[in-house]
């Protein structure tokens, strides 16, 4: 018998999942582990998503974790390499599933960003040589590499750009972001700087398929299509998919969304998944939030085609938005700590009172 599901009940189930109803996280480290990866483009966005999916926002609780603890890791990963923070033992697995798209090996890759093969691969074989145990900046990191391998052409190469040359040695295992320096962005490698980095990546198909597994987790049910737009941007190597999905076919089950498409659930969640009930609650979320980046640009569901472009705009600029019924109707911004909100539809008065109260108190310096 199909097991029936609208998407109410996903999009509710997903915030629960997802620690914006229901009981919060302990913290960075645990929402970061849910939502398999927080992106941390814009740092303040990153911030906040933590704050508000914790039961007891702590403003330092990032910091402390990517600098003093070290079970963070703030790094260039998922869709080409967007920056995110992920919790320092869940990082291997993402390079490793990552890496199966060797991207940075293309002629039209290099040539689009100044390279030839052969220096794409010193530049992958010299990193890891210069990286030591004491982080350096990008230029300390430059000058290093150029050292070692007398190629003064690779400076303008790896000084242009947003670090793209660098991308490919996150991928790799090779290099993550150090604690910042004099307000300078710093470069290390994880296995000095993470306790317990392995000696070797784990295989990839072992990897794939847990990072699968945690993804359905939190944004599920999905397709492999879906998976495939958040971890490669829709890039993934077919046959590496399919094998994926193959290996962790056991734990599956294939639904009905009353939309007709036919995601996978984990068999472990269906019963919880089943019993949800479609959310009546009001949540502000962040820019570049996980609950909209982990989900279809095109589902209607989540996001009205008529609003689309407010949502989703231009230069790859993922709007804060106000959440009502699991769905968007809204966007915010705030300016001076005050919020501003800008409804598509009807959303109640109390309860976005309560929402946009809560969001301006995180949103305070502490003191």
């Amino acid at each position: 018998m199909t097991i029936q599901v609208t998407w109410p009940q996903i999009l509710a189930w997903r915030l629960r999942r997802q620690f914006v109803s229901g009981p919060g996280a302990s913290g960075a480290v645990e929402v970061a582990g849910r939502l398999c990866g927080v992106q941390a483009q814009v740092p303040s966005s990153a911030q906040l998503a933590v704050a508000v999916r914790s039961a007891e926002p702590d403003p330092g609780g990032v910091d402390r974790a990517l600098w003093a603890d070290r079970t963070l890791v703030k790094t260039w990963l998922m869709r080409g390499g967007t920056l995110h923070l992920v919790p320092a033992g869940d990082l291997a697995d993402h390079c490793s599933a990552l890496s199966t798209l060797r991207f940075w090996e293309k002629g039209s890759w290099q040539r689009g960003h100044g390279v030839t093969a052969a220096e794409m691969a010193a530049i992958i074989e010299a990193v890891p040589q210069v990286l030591g145990d004491v982080p350096k900046t990008r230029q300390e990191l430059v000058d290093a590499v150029v050292g070692l391998t007398g190629d003064t052409h690779l400076r303008e190469a790896l000084t242009s750009g947003w670090g793209v040359l660098l991308k490919p040695l996150s991928r790799l295992g090779e290099l993550c972001y150090g604690p910042p320096s004099e307000g300078r962005v710093t470069f290390t490698a994880p296995r000095h700087w993470l306790r317990g980095w392995p000696a070797e990546l784990p295989p990839q198909e072992e990897a794939g398929l847990r990072v699968a597994r945690a993804f359905l987790a939190a944004h599920g049910p999905a397709t492999p299509e879906m998976f495939d737009a958040w971890l490669f941007g829709g890039t993934a190597r077919k046959a590496v998919l399919k094998g994926w999905f193959r290996d962790l076919a056991p734990e599956l089950t294939e639904v009905e969304a009353d939309d007709g498409r036919t995601p996978l659930a984990l068999t472990a969640h269906l019963d919880a998944l089943t019993a949800t009930r479609p959310s009546d609650e009001v949540h502000l979320l962040p820019g570049f939030d996980q609950f909209i980046l982990a989900a279809p640009r095109a589902l209607e569901a989540l996001i009205p085609a008529a609003v689309k472009t407010k949502v989703s705009r231009q230069a790859g600029w993922i709007s804060p938005v106000v959440i009502y019924r699991g769905r968007v109707t809204g966007v915010w911004e705030a300016k001076d700590g005050q919020v501003a909100t800008d409804l598509f539809e009807p959303v109640p008065p109390d309860q976005l009172k309560a929402a946009v109260t809560r969001i301006e108190s995180l949103l305070r310096p502490p003191h």
